[in-house]
């Protein structure tokens, strides 16, 4: 059972396919899971792309942060979904996402960015696209540079699911907080164009 909560009910799961990759103290895990569920005595069946940020705690992993989307198959993505080509563009997307941040490219990171994108800080609070932009735009955080280390991409019809490890040299509020990070970014694919609607991410050293 993949989800629960008051308000939703899942009758049937069955998880299609996963992915994991553990760094130290900490593992990423992507995959898809149909389901047969109701939320709110509406019928929220599908088939959905999730991934799961965990950490080991006492000995014990524990799941910390996780999204999702529902998938939509269309029969022109159906043959598509594993096309090597659309997996590289999405990884050169990734990229250039980086190279934005670098640059302080705030158009190029507007438009990569969804209006509803969101993640959740080492604080715990929620922060959002507004926030992000307003934090480079106003130089509160600076990337200064990158190096991506093997990216995974599975792409589900109009969601896609990226896990990497990344080496960065970033500064925030004046302090240097670079390191090694292990991040996941949740895609949708909207009026042809991928864009990011949720991020997952921790640091490991």
């Amino acid at each position: 059972m993949r989800r629960t909560t008051s308000m939703v009910i899942v009758l049937i799961s069955l998880i299609a396919s996963m992915d994991v990759q553990v760094f130290g103290n900490f593992a990423v895990a992507q995959g898809s899971v149909k389901e047969k569920s109701s939320r709110n005595g509406k019928d929220t069946s599908g088939e959905f792309a999730w991934m799961d940020l965990l950490e080991k705690r006492a000995g014990k992993w524990v799941v910390v942060r996780s999204a999702a989307a529902k998938v939509v198959l269309a029969d022109s993505l159906k043959g598509q979904s594993q096309d090597p080509m659309v997996v590289e563009s999405i990884k050169q997307f990734e990229r250039e996402i980086g190279d934005a941040t670098v640059a302080r490219n705030i158009e190029k990171l507007s438009q990569t960015y969804a209006d509803d994108w969101a993640t959740i800080g080492s604080s715990g609070k929620i922060f959002t696209k507004e926030s992000l932009l307003h934090d480079f735009k106003s130089g509160k955080h600076k990337l200064v540079s990158f190096e991506n280390g093997p990216m995974n991409v599975r792409v589900l019809g109009d969601v896609a699911v990226v896990q990497a490890s990344v080496n960065e040299k970033r500064i925030q509020d004046g302090k240097d907080i670079s390191g090694e990070f292990v991040f996941m970014d949740l895609l949708k694919k909207r009026a042809g164009k991928w864009v990011i609607v949720r991020t997952l991410g921790a640091r490991v050293s």
